[in-house]
């Protein structure tokens, strides 16, 4: 048998999803899918055409219209994939600080998510993906052969989200961040949309106190099993 050609990694922030998806992605010659990306494509394209992201009918309504694609990169520049908006290569645009500033409540609306499951279900269903996100798992690609859920302790998630930044020379607060992950792990698991959660058929992996190579290890046994 093949490997499993849909791979679904779900978890809350900085539990390793990302790390673990595109090193994994790489490994099998796949592409790695963030699917928070769909989400600051509306956002950009919501700020092009002067929408207002709090007006949340003119938002939905833009996710529902614009067309979006996620591929394999197509310029060797350090990009994970390449992102297209109605035929424009936005990649990089989508991490211009206005976006972050503003892609939070895009991201809240149920007719946004719900327009984006299906951009993001016509992506996946072409096999050969590992798709990262809070719902990949339970809405997103339900039928996926393989559906993992990483888990860390909020303390230890928050350290590493701290670690990262100073890496990055930006000011950072432990304790800020651990508040503002609460808050997000709370509303996260708690909104009526597409609550996250680990599907019935996920495999848990704690990562608290594993190395990236032992999370990779783990995984990679998931898929051997498969394969046998």
């Amino acid at each position: 048998m093949p490997y499993p050609d849909m791979i679904a990694i779900d978890g809350p922030a900085a539990a390793g999803k990302s790390t673990i998806g595109e090193l994994l992605a790489k490994e099998l010659g796949y592409l790695y899918f963030d699917t928070g990306v769909m989400y600051r494509a509306v956002t950009w394209a919501a700020l092009q055409q002067g929408i207002d992201t709090a007006d949340e009918e003119r938002v939905t309504a833009l996710a529902e219209q614009v067309h979006i694609e996620v591929i394999q990169p197509t310029v060797a520049d350090g990009r994970q994939y390449t992102v297209y908006v109605d035929g424009q290569d936005v990649t990089w645009d989508l991490r211009r600080p206005e976006i972050d500033q503003h892609v939070s409540p895009v991201s809240a609306y149920p007719g946004v998510r719900a327009a984006l499951t299906i951009q993001q279900r016509r992506i996946g269903q072409r096999g050969k993906i590992v798709m990262v996100g809070r719902d990949i798992g339970t809405v997103v690609l339900p039928e996926a052969p393989l559906k993992i859920y990483l888990d860390a302790t909020v303390e230890e998630r928050a350290r590493r989200r701290h670690l990262e930044n100073l890496r990055r020379g930006q000011k950072s607060s432990y304790e800020e961040i651990l508040r503002a992950m609460r808050r997000r792990d709370k509303i996260d698991s708690e909104r009526d949309v597409a609550p996250l959660r680990p599907a019935a058929d996920a495999v848990v992996i704690d990562t608290t106190h594993l190395s990236i190579a032992q999370v990779m290890e783990l995984v990679w046994k998931l898929i051997r099993e498969r394969d046998s």
